[in-house]
């Protein structure tokens, strides 16, 4: 029994708890991706590059001093409008052809690579990390836990708490979700829905820039950290359903979970397959997502 209990506590708790700690990171990402995906119907390839974009905004500007706890505000208010005008100036130009689907997918896969490149020219390819805000440990279940990775556990919870209210209690949630649900009718109603898309496209590219500008001090800065958590981000939406906020924060801290035993009990080769395979599933079963989506559920 013994021997049982010491690798629950040494090997399976630290293991769940970094599954945690990373899923918490992947629902940050993959929470404004689920937002524009519920309302604009667009599949915003280029959203790791936002990602990446607020790392590096909050790596450029933590050299000039500014602050780690004004950036938690700083760098989401300046995408705030990159996010506007590339909605506005791109892809409301297109969205309404007739292969909308495919057309924004390519134009913001081409976006994605261009601010790939630009990243690289600026930054230069090297890995940079900035120092961790928050120093020192905490025991939990009897596993050392970094204080950051806890700061970042609850600050990720009160994030999805803060976004869940505004979408669901307010009156600008009520008009995106009206929007979601029926664009047209919405538009018969007075609702500018093109700009309520631009601005509910900014705020998810908002977000992207934020889980940049928490996860940095744990997963560095380069200039394809982007690639690292949008395909896992991606997964997490499709799993939990396009535009479910409920979903994602559900399906991310299961599949991160999945990941992380699957790496310990058969292989961390099998990681990745093993994640894609529970994706394919769901899809088989349920098309739509665990959670339906934004505006239908």
């Amino acid at each position: 029994m013994a021997p049982f209990l010491d690798y629950i506590q040494f090997v399976l708790a630290p293991q769940m708890i970094t599954g945690l700690s990373l899923g918490v990171a992947v629902v940050l990402v993959a929470l404004g991706l689920t937002i524009i995906f519920g309302l604009l119907d667009v599949i915003n390839m280029a959203h790791g590059e936002f990602y990446a974009m607020g790392a590096y905004l909050a790596l450029a500007l933590g050299a000039a001093g500014v602050n780690f706890w004004l950036l938690l505000v700083l760098v989401p208010l300046i995408m705030v409008p990159i996010g506007y005008v590339v909605e506005r100036g791109l892809i409301q130009r297109v969205f309404n052809s007739p292969d909308r689907h495919v057309t924004t997918l390519l134009l913001t896969f081409g976006l994605g690579l261009v601010v790939e490149e630009g990243l690289k020219i600026v930054f230069g390819p090297n890995t940079q990390r900035p120092p961790t805000p928050i120093s020192g440990a905490v025991e939990v279940l009897g596993v050392l836990l970094p204080n950051y990775r806890l700061f970042l556990i609850v600050v990720g919870v009160a994030i999805v708490a803060a976004v869940a209210l505004v979408v669901n209690k307010t009156r600008y949630g009520a008009i995106v979700r009206a929007a979601a649900y029926d664009r047209n009718m919405a538009a018969s109603l007075g609702v500018p829905v093109s700009r309520v898309f631009a601005l509910t496209f900014a705020f998810g590219v908002a977000l992207a820039a934020l889980a940049g500008v928490l996860l940095a001090p744990i997963y560095s800065v380069f200039p394809t950290m982007g690639r690292d958590f949008i395909f896992l981000a991606f997964t997490v939406v499709i799993v939990g359903g396009m535009g479910s906020i409920m979903g994602a924060v559900i399906a991310g801290l299961v599949i991160t979970q999945i990941q992380a035993l699957a790496s310990l009990i058969v292989s961390p080769v099998w990681g990745d397959p093993i994640v894609f395979s529970v994706m394919v599933l769901v899809l088989v079963m349920r098309p739509q997502g665990l959670f339906g989506r934004l505006g239908h559920a």
